[in-house]
């Protein structure tokens, strides 16, 4: 699977710009190929949560069904010690486990390949169920900086 060049020019905008809070990412219908499915300035985790709790991905016969996508957040948080703001740039791979087996062998063989064209990366999430993208959960693995 390639890397769609939209896929780096978003990233870049998002790192250099920060007009951008968000980009979620898909893999193409004929599975050949990574592109940019959304980006926004949002700032509502909850938001950019339904998005991937609503993915939907076509298995190899063409059925629709829950879907796996790759995201990127900018995360902000406040440190423990009340010495202000941090933001970390977060890779998230969402592939649900109630997904069907074929989206979920894409997205997981997949995901090194956006994972490498993107420098700058802070800290990566892997993404099994809803519990996984809860916004306390995600601050609180970022934070720890893993």
């Amino acid at each position: 699977v390639s890397v769609h060049p939209d896929c780096i020019s978003a990233f870049n905008e998002l790192k250099l710009g920060k007009d951008i809070k968000w980009i979620i990412y898909r893999i193409s219908d004929d599975w050949k190929e990574i592109v940019v499915e959304e980006t926004s300035k949002e700032p509502d985790f909850s938001t950019f949560r339904e998005k991937l709790l609503n993915a939907k991905s076509k298995d190899r016969r063409g059925k629709e069904g829950i879907g796996g996508r790759y995201a990127v957040y900018d995360v902000e948080y406040d440190l423990e010690n009340g010495e202000g703001k941090r933001s970390k740039i977060t890779f998230i791979s969402w592939c649900p486990d109630d997904a069907a087996q074929y989206p979920r062998m894409m997205y997981s063989s997949s995901k090194e390949a956006i994972k490498r064209s993107l420098n700058g990366l802070a800290a990566d999430i892997q993404a099994n169920d809803a519990d996984d993208i809860e916004y306390d959960n995600i601050i609180q693995r970022v934070s720890k900086g893993r």
